[in-house]
Order: structure tokens, then sequence, then C-alpha cells
């Protein structure tokens, strides 16, 4: 084993107990690619005698065959576990590594540098008390490191140790650690982080890692593993009790106890507590653990309470202090941090995860994204990977909270794809918005059922999908047709139609297509509402939109038809040619060409149009209506009426 290069060996036992035990402390490294951060941990692994025998020799033959150091170890590969990791030299994915002195112990998040993988970075910072964050001498603060530093305040981080690494290839200069301490102050002090501690190092060599090197004799300051045993971070506030139930344990009649992990403050038996969003009352009775009943529990333990009284209390409820209990809304202000290579598409139906509960989910517009160098506020009507806005986020019911500010964990969420359910963001609670606490339902005593009895039918929509000129405004006139012939209550919403009033400001973006079938969805609700069957036509080329539709109404009121035309054929019709414009690039984010059109995976019902005419199409769906019961079928079929001349082709909507 080759150290030739280290100014300080691994520290005996006798070095690291200057003082008691200060208990754990979590951290992160962050910062730009290349900075040092996994050799800064694989080093501090191997001073602290972290490291047994085999995994020292697997370190020497890992260093041998991936190593970038020649014949020095490589600590770097201490940490970077991943084969992509050790072949590219970076770090990917966020690794966790346990070390501890005989004054602390320590789990340290090494995180990537990379901007693609930023998602990881917030990962390994939502927990941390600590950031340490490097910068490589010879470039000075970058980007990245700004990204990072922004997060980190975001995310709560108040101390942050900012470690010049590579200050040997700069000859130890002074003057460059000074310049870039007075750059990075310069742009932390402007995001709220006071509290930082500069320390110039060489990571790979060991100066100032775990005592003062002798290469920086200006430098007067505590090394790195000195400064993290006897840093004092900010304990947050203990609060008033925060308990989200995550189990109710009921194994036999006699007992029944609500499980969770406290979020906030402390409770014991006696404790008078708030259930949300319910708002009973009850009194604590027991603390049991698998040791035993507890007299008190603090922040940060998993319990079950036992209640005095029998409460309806479910998993996502959350057990609060009575006299302090936690806020409730269902529509706030947020931070959103966006972590997918897709857009955040503003009315688009998401999951977010806050707490135990898991809740559908919309962002509206964003108020503003912050550019991390100047840390201005821009205009923005999407969020793109790794972008931070501030927008207002709708939940389709009230939950508990706290601002993120009060309670880190009762003020934090995840954002996760309905469809593919990856995380795609993360975000932090402001404060409810007024109009959630203000605006209620009024109750109405001639309600959608009485409207249905009077029509004569059940209410319902019908909801015709399909490419740019697959027949659905002509289809959808005929059925509406055949229908007053039964005598229903029909209302026809056309795409091109509402173009020309309701959404005539919206443009055919990604963003602009999702608000338009929002706005639908919310119009044919309200039409349902009224008794009346609702026929659309539009592309709503994503599945996500129609979904939202779908959840918009109950259960067996929405009707999909998928419209099926191969593109080849409707662009074969093309009668305003709409295809040949977006062919030669005229007209751009055509659905088919540029955009995607995601097919429908179990439509109520399937239209082939190569094999079936309009009029058998539409005849096809009223046979479907009065074969569920939404309308009753007349002696007399409606099927034989005149259709009229089909209307051309349908514009994008």
């Amino acid at each position: 084993m080759n150290l030739s290069h280290a100014t300080d060996a691994p520290c005996s036992a006798d070095e690291l107990t200057a003082t008691p035990s200060k208990g754990l402390l979590r951290f992160i490294t962050c910062g730009s690619v290349d900075d040092g951060k996994s050799t800064l941990i694989g080093h501090l692994l191997y001073a602290t005698k972290t490291l047994l025998e085999d995994q020292l020799q697997a370190l020497k033959g890992d260093s041998r065959r991936f190593g970038t150091q020649g014949e020095d170890l490589d600590f770097a590969l201490l940490v970077d576990g991943l084969s992509a990791e050790r072949e590219q030299g970076i770090t990917i994915d966020v690794a966790y590594r346990f070390f501890a002195t005989t004054r602390r112990k320590f789990i340290v998040a090494d995180t990537p540098g990379h901007e693609q993988y930023t998602r990881n970075m917030v990962t390994g910072a939502s927990t941390a008390d600590l950031a340490v964050i490097l910068v490589d001498a010879r470039k000075g603060v970058l980007t990245q490191t700004r990204r990072h530093s922004y997060l980190v305040a975001l995310l709560g981080i108040r101390r942050v140790v900012l470690a010049v690494n590579k200050l040997d290839l700069m000859d130890w200069s002074h003057e460059t650690f000074a310049q870039i301490e007075h750059d990075y102050r310069d742009f932390a002090t402007k995001i709220g982080i006071d509290h930082i501690t500069a320390i110039p190092l060489s990571a790979l060599r060991g100066d100032n890692m775990t005592a003062h090197s002798a290469n920086t004799p200006w430098y007067t300051g505590p090394s790195l593993l000195h400064y993290l045993e006897d840093v004092d971070v900010d304990v947050e506030s203990e609060g008033p009790l925060r308990m989200p139930v995550q189990w109710v344990n009921r194994p036999n009649l006699d007992f029944r106890g609500f499980a969770g992990r406290i979020l906030g403050g402390s409770v014991k038996p006696g404790d008078r507590i708030r259930v949300l969003p319910s708002g009973k009352t009850s009194t604590v009775a027991r603390i049991v653990t698998f040791d035993g009943d507890l007299d008190i529990a603090q922040r940060g333990q998993s319990i079950t309470l036992t209640l005095a009284d029998e409460l309806d209390i479910s998993r996502g409820d959350v057990i609060c202090a009575a006299r302090d209990p936690a806020g409730l809304a269902d529509q706030f202000e947020a931070t959103l941090i966006w972590m997918a290579d897709t857009q955040m598409l503003p009315g688009r139906p998401y999951l977010v995860k806050l707490g135990a509960s898991t809740l559908p989910a919309s962002f509206g517009h964003p108020k503003y994204v912050v550019d991390v160098n100047s840390l201005d506020h821009l205009a923005a009507r999407t969020l793109a990977l790794n972008e931070i806005g501030v927008c207002n986020l709708t939940l389709d019911r009230a939950v508990a909270f706290d601002p993120y500010a009060d309670n880190r964990d009762m003020g934090s969420f995840i954002v996760i794809d309905r469809f593919t359910c990856q995380t795609v963001g993360a975000g932090l609670l402001h404060f409810a918005l007024r109009r959630s606490q203000n605006i209620h339902w009024q109750t109405v005593e001639v309600d959608k059922q009485a409207r249905a009895r009077q029509n004569g039918h059940k209410p319902c929509v019908l909801w015709l999908t399909g490419l740019s000129g697959s027949g659905k405004s002509t289809i959808a006139n005929i059925v509406e047709r055949q229908l007053h012939a039964l005598d229903a209550r029909t209302y026809l919403l056309d795409g091109d139609n509402v173009r020309h009033g309701l959404n005539k400001d919206l443009g055919f973006t990604a963003a602009d297509r999702v608000e338009n079938i929002r706005r639908i969805g919310e119009v044919a609700k309200l039409m349902v509402d009224a008794g009346l069957i609702v026929i659309t036509a539009f592309i709503s080329p994503f599945r996500s939109e129609r979904r939202l539709a779908r959840d918009m109404v109950q259960a067996g009121e929405f009707v999909e038809v998928f419209v099926d035309t191969p593109l080849t054929t409707a662009e074969q019709r093309d009668p305003k040619g709409l295809y040949r414009k977006a062919r030669s690039g005229e007209l751009k984010n055509f659905t088919g060409i540029d955009s995607p059109y995601e097919i429908p995976q179990a439509p109520e019902l399937h239209i082939d149009t190569l094999t079936a005419t309009p009029e058998e199409a539409a005849a096809a769906i009223v046979d479907y209506l009065i074969h569920t019961g939404i309308v009753r079928a007349r002696q007399e079929s409606a099927h034989g009426l005149p259709t009229g001349k089909p209307r051309d082709g349908d514009t994008q909507t």
C-alpha cells in the first residue's frame, strides 16, 4: 500500500478522544463534477480506521484496475460502487457511508456532481444537517456549485463547509483560496447561508483532512474531521406534536393502536391530541413499543399510540397536539424542484406523497423559475429537468401540513407520475392559499339525480379521441342526431368550436393541450351535473389528461371512444392541408408528426374507421348507450335516420 503522498496517517484512538460523544451527524458532500467528493469521503473512511483488512486489499486491487492515481490508492473507489461510476470516474447514484470516531458518529451521503443527476443530490440533502461543498481550486466557483448551494439553502441546511480542494495543484496559493472563499461567501449570503467554514484541502494527499497541514501555514482553522466532530448543528425546534399514522395496529379485539414516527414535538400518556383531518380529539392512553411502554416519546422515535376513545383513524391521518394542531388545506404555494426529463405540465394530474398520504394533485403555471447563477426570478410556462420554480399546488382533498420552514417533514412532498410510478419532482410547502380556507361547497336541493330523472336518461360523457382527420367530429355529429331522435338531451363540445371562445387563448404546445383538456373536462363535468349526455370530439393526445377528465365524473359516467385511424390514412385525407403544413415545418407541435399521440389502453369502445363507416360507428356508440342503460331505445330505430353531409376532417385539438 503506497501512501507516500499522504501527509497524515490513519488516526489513532488516542487522537480521537478529546471530548465526549456529540451523537450522530448527517452530512452530504456536493459540488461540481470532479471536485473530489468521493475521494474526500474515501480518505475519511481510511483515516478513521473504518475499513477492514479485506476492504483495503480490495481497494489496492481496484486502484490498479480502475484507479486514476497511478500506483497510489484511489480513495474514490471506496464510494463509487457502480461499474459505470468506476469506468467513468464519476458519481451517479447517492452513496451513503457510515463511519465513527470516539467523539461522534457520522452518516455521509456522496452526491453526484453532474447536472443531470441533480435529483440524486436533492435526495441526499433532504435528511442532512450539514453540507460539505467542494470547489476545485483550479476552477473556482462554478454553476453547479451555485446550484447545489441554492438547493442546500432551500432544503433548510444552514451550516456549510467550503472545502477548497486540490489546492496542492495551485502550489498552496493563499491568494487562490482567499479569492474562492470571497466569491462563495458573496453568493451564499444572498441565499441565506450564514454559517460558512472554509478549509483548504487536498483530499487525495490528506492535507487538512484529519490534522493541520504544514503546506498551509497561513491557515489557522480546524482540519475537516475535527470540525465535523465539534460542530453543533442547529436542532430544529421541538414544536408541537406531529405524528402521521402509517399503520393501524389491530392484532385482536382488545387492542387498537396507531403506529407512526414522531415528526415533531413529544408525547406522553395523558396528553390531549387532535386527529386531522377529522378534527376529533382524545387522550393518549399508552405509548407502546417492542421493548415495552414508554413514559414519553420524542421527535424521531417510531411508536404506537393507544387512545382513551374509539376514534375512526386511518393511514395518512395526522395525530397532533390538541392545542396546536397542524394546518389543514388542499391548495398551497410551493417551491417545486423538477427531476424528470419530461416537463412539468400545468394542469396535468400527478400523484403527491405528503407524509403517509398519497393523493391526486396538479400544479398551476409557474409564478417564476429561479436562475441559480443570478438568483433572478424568470417567467416560465413549465418546468424542465433540474429547474426550480414556485407554483400553486392543488390536491383533491385537504391534508394536514406545516410550512417547510417550520417542519421539514410535515412540509415536504414528492411528485409521482401516475402512469410510470416514477418520482418526477420534490417540493416544499410555503403556505396554504387563502381560497382553500374561504371557499366552500354550497348545498343545492335540485341535484344531478333529479335532473337525470326529469331528462329520462342517465348523464354521461362520450369522449371521442383520435388523430386529426380520424373522423371524430363527423361521428360525434351523427351520434348527437341519433340521440336527439331518442329524446335524449345532449350537447356536443367540438375541438374547433371551443377554440373560438373558451380556449381561444391556447396554442398547441404540450402545456396548452393539457390546459385545453382540463377546461373541457371541467365544462363536461358541469354538463353531466346538469343531467346531459355530453359528446366531445378532441384529439386529447395524452392519457394523463383523458384520465383527468374521467376522474372528474363518477364511475360509469365516462365513455372513452377510440376513433382508430392509421396515421397514413389520416394524412391521406388531410382535407385542410394540416399534415402537409406539419411535414413542411410550417405547423409545429402537430399530433402524429412532431407531437405524440398516446393510444388509449382500455377504451369502452374501439372504432376501426377502416372497416366501419361514420354511420356504423355512430350506431355502435348509440347501441352501447342503450345496452348499458344510459338511454332507452324507442320502438323505431334511430339508426336509419338520414345522417346528413359529413363534416370535413378535424383540426388538431
